[in-house]
């Protein structure tokens, strides 16, 4: 497929993106835009996200990582229900006892569905998984904790071309699994006191 020019982009793809970029997330979450991916649709976008104790700080440490895809095709896949397919990918580094949770991907299944849902969305053609890595080091690396590393994977079908509230419940998702507390509707976190 050759690459199609601005003139030749669905005016409702350029929607969806001009829908995004009106979010405006939460001071510890750093939004950055990079390349789609190219062979899954007719048209992607995406977005990355680190959410650390402080923004663009060098010392503040990461909580959370991850992407966000949206993916188009205006002839609509049957796979996906619809003509938009939102792709998500979240990581984050938790406490060993928690990883060690019988319980954990079922948590962490549930973050995904109330991020949505908080925002008033349905997970439309859901699907996705949970992988937890426990990591111990041996030699000389004994000296780390045992750690896990939590990776969530989902993808959902929006029906129409406003994704604001999708990147609103992305970013929910992004923040339960770095542990952050919910903000209400209109609410600021202070920021750390000098």
């Amino acid at each position: 497929m050759s690459p199609a020019g601005p003139e030749d982009v669905p005016a409702e793809f350029v929607q969806a993106l001009r829908s995004l970029r009106t979010v405006t997330v939460r001071p510890e979450v750093v939004l950055d835009e990079v390349p789609g991916p190219a062979r899954i649709a007719p048209y992607s976008a995406a977005l990355t996200a680190e959410v650390r104790t402080a923004r663009r700080s060098v010392s503040a440490a990461e909580l959370a990582s991850g992407r966000f895809v949206v993916l188009y095709d205006p002839a609509g896949q049957e796979a996906w229900d619809g003509r938009f397919r939102l792709v998500t990918l979240v990581r984050a580094t938790l406490e060993a006892e928690v990883g060690a949770d019988p319980l954990l991907a079922e948590v962490a299944w549930s973050w995904f569905l109330d991020a949505l849902s908080s925002v008033g969305l349905d997970a439309h053609a859901a699907g996705g998984t949970v992988t937890r890595v426990l990591s111990q080091s041996f030699g000389a690396l004994d000296v780390r904790a045992e750690q896990t590393e939590l990776e969530i994977r989902a993808s959902w079908t929006a029906p129409d071309p406003d994704l604001r509230d999708h990147l609103r419940a992305w970013e929910a998702l992004l923040c339960a699994a770095a542990g952050l507390p919910p903000l209400p509707d209109g609410v600021v976190p202070l920021g750390p006191r000098h």
